[in-house]
């Protein structure tokens, strides 16, 4: 069967609708303003109910040398924030975490450095405060400098959302903004599904986008001496040009193919790309005629290098401020398309035709090589729709699966032996139904982790983790499964060898399907009111998917306090084990927990009585647990 082509979306259609929009041209006009009124800082304005906050290209070129072009670690953003700030244990952008598997997340260290500059002054906290406040659409934009600056703080605002159910849209448009991090950043955006919140405008030719390509040392008397010619225009009233000290004609020669060599060598050798500065989101590239919108990582490389390749020394540098031009043509390019011409571009091949026209205008010569290029965009392979149906196929097939572990915690709910179904597992032998649930376990395990990967790589829709069938199958899953694991973790000793389940044993799935529960916003209901319901029986499965992991935890303490003998450290253990009689009881109380948990001879009933029986032997122990137990403050 021959692969399904997905709709053309990212190129002069995508470029059609930002122009038919405020959002290009707004964006813009406070960017020119925060250019000359705001240097090193920013403007905040409200329009049409989105809050707009443009960062100044004029920054001080102090913090850019000899930093700039040197990458550093996302996560020192976190050493010394406050948590009321979005810092804490995961710091400035705790959804950036690097991952096992990936190298480490790496943003520019000029650049990281004027956005924590700003991010800590009283301004920008007082600022943000009142957006998070209000709640409203939020869009963070900048042009040259400027715009790194809003894409760290679109990232940081993203990532300070994520703990927050129905969060406001944050959009990131930039324009001629250098590039800020790695591959790894670049996937990290991707894999949180942050890559249609930003859009980077780059005109043809301006050298800026592609700088950091180069290493920066060589060059760094060219471009501090152009960097201020730059912001002296971009700080000007009326925009004059030329100001201050200007490269000659043969510097600019020098600038203009020093980089372009770069950027020849990224293409060639995209191996190579893990070590140097990658883009991310969406790629509007400009020209006198309109735009063009590309979203492919390796398309974007490609455009980067072939518009470039077709400029010259001067035209890479009077570019870098020629947006508001551009802004106008988008804004053209939609007004002036005729109905015809809007059905027509609805086709593939003839999207592409209209995007390489668009975008090397005057350059006949290019025409091929950008149509080449485009294409790379087209997915091979299912779209992600197509993907998504036969994930429900898939779905459907496990469901024997699941219906089989239904009826095995049904029979050891039912047991003579009255262990319960996280104990019958735990404590299993060799028959032949046992390892049956072990491999169903197994497979279904697989199921979601593919589910989650195909997620992550961008082959499922924008909004799949949000869907209704999507959301509460996940949670249907880890509420019947993640015991199970917890119980094999702790049946073959792994707490032992690498400590407890929740801290050092979870699959990095469960964490994942976490968060879509958490952040569900399903027909409009309020969470809140639907927990306030009470249960008038016990719960199916244990509502919270690690509470064996914490009943296990909580054993380990209790025999802890058996052998202690420092009172501090006593203290300490009755403090967590009392926090855990607390956290069971509620969930008893409120019937959040499956009849399995009161079974008889089930871990958790078991270390009740343990517990007891403890507390009748406190004369034993030191005076000072009474404190903890009877709540007051310790000495």
């Amino acid at each position: 069967m021959e692969a399904e082509a997905s709709s053309f979306e990212t190129s002069e259609m995508l470029a059609r609708f930002l122009g038919s929009t405020p959002l290009l041209p707004e964006s813009w006009k406070l960017c020119a303003r925060s250019n000359v009124m705001a240097p090193q800082g920013f403007l905040v304005d409200e329009v049409g109910g989105v809050t707009y906050v443009a960062f100044s290209g004029v920054q001080s070129l102090d913090g850019l040398n000899p930093c700039c072009g040197n990458l550093v670690p996302l996560s020192i953003a976190t050493t010394g924030v406050s948590p009321v700030y979005g810092g804490g244990d995961g710091g400035l952008f705790p959804a950036l975490q690097k991952q096992s598997d990936e190298n480490e997340v790496m943003v520019d260290a000029g650049l990281l450095q004027l956005f924590l500059t700003i991010y800590h002054s009283p301004i920008f906290q007082n600022q943000m405060f009142e957006i998070k406040r209000k709640q409203k659409p939020v869009v963070f934009t900048g042009h040259s400098i400027g715009g790194a600056i809003a894409s760290l703080s679109s990232i940081w605002l993203l990532s300070y959302y994520q703990s927050v159910s129905s969060p406001p849209s944050v959009i990131c448009f930039t324009f001629g903004s250098p590039l800020i991090g790695n591959e790894s950043l670049s996937r990290a955006i991707h894999r949180q599904r942050w890559g249609g919140n930003f859009c980077n405008l780059v005109s043809k030719f301006d050298i800026m986008p592609r700088l950091l390509f180069a290493p920066l040392a060589p060059i760094n008397t060219h471009l501090r001496t152009l960097l201020k010619s730059w912001q002296l225009t971009m700080n000007s009233p009326f925009f004059i040009r030329d100001l201050g000290v200007q490269l000659t004609e043969h510097e600019k020669s020098e600038l203009f193919h020093f980089v372009l060599r770069y950027v020849d060598a990224t293409v060639r050798s995209p191996g190579v790309i893990t070590n140097s500065f990658v883009p991310f989101g969406n790629f509007m590239f400009c020209s006198s005629d309109g735009g063009v919108c590309i979203d492919d990582t390796v398309a974007i490389v490609r455009m980067l290098h072939l518009t470039f390749a077709s400029g010259s020394p001067s035209l890479c540098i009077n570019d870098h401020l020629e947006y508001e031009a551009y802004v106008d043509k988008i804004s053209l390019q939609f007004l002036n398309r005729t109905q015809d011409e809007f059905y027509e571009s609805n086709t593939y091949e003839t999207g592409v035709t209209l995007a390489s026209q668009l975008i090397s205008t005057d350059q006949e010569h290019m025409v091929k090589p950008i149509k080449d290029c485009l294409r790379v965009v087209r997915r091979i392979g299912p779209t992600p729709n197509r993907n998504s149906a036969e994930l429900a196929i898939g779905l459907s097939r496990i469901a024997p699966l699941r219906a089989q572990i239904e009826w095995y915690k049904a029979v050891c709910d039912e047991s003579d032996d009255q262990l319960g179904y996280y104990d019958s597992f735990k404590l299993r032998g060799a028959s032949k139904r046992d390892f049956k649930v072990f491999m169903n376990r197994m497979k279904l395990g697989e199921f979601w982790k593919n589910v989650i990967d195909m997620l992550e790589n961008n082959q499922l829709p924008h909004d799949f983790h949000k869907r209704a069938k999507w959301v509460y199958a996940s949670q249907s899953y880890k509420l019947l499964i993640e015991p199970l694991d917890i119980a094999e973790y702790y049946r073959s000793g792994e707490h032992r060898r690498n400590g407890h389940y929740l801290k050092h044993g979870r699959p990095r799935r469960y964490e994942i399907l976490d968060k879509w529960w958490r952040e569900r916003d399903i027909y409009g209901e309020n969470d809140n009111n639907n927990n306030s319901k009470n249960r008038s029986k016990f719960a199916s499965v244990t509502q919270d998917s690690c509470f064996w992991a914490k009943v296990e935890e909580a054993r380990s303490w209790v025999e802890s306090v058996k052998c202690e003998s420092d009172p501090r450290v006593l203290a300490a253990l009755w403090v967590n084990v009392e926090n855990f009689e607390q956290y069971a009881s509620r969930m008893v109380e409120r019937k959040e927990v499956s009849i399995d948990v009161l079974a008889k001879n089930s871990s958790y009933m078991l270390l009740m009585e343990d517990l007891r029986v403890l507390k009748l032997q406190l004369p034993y122990f030191s005076p000072q647990i009474y404190g903890v137990l009877d709540r007051k403050v310790l000495p």
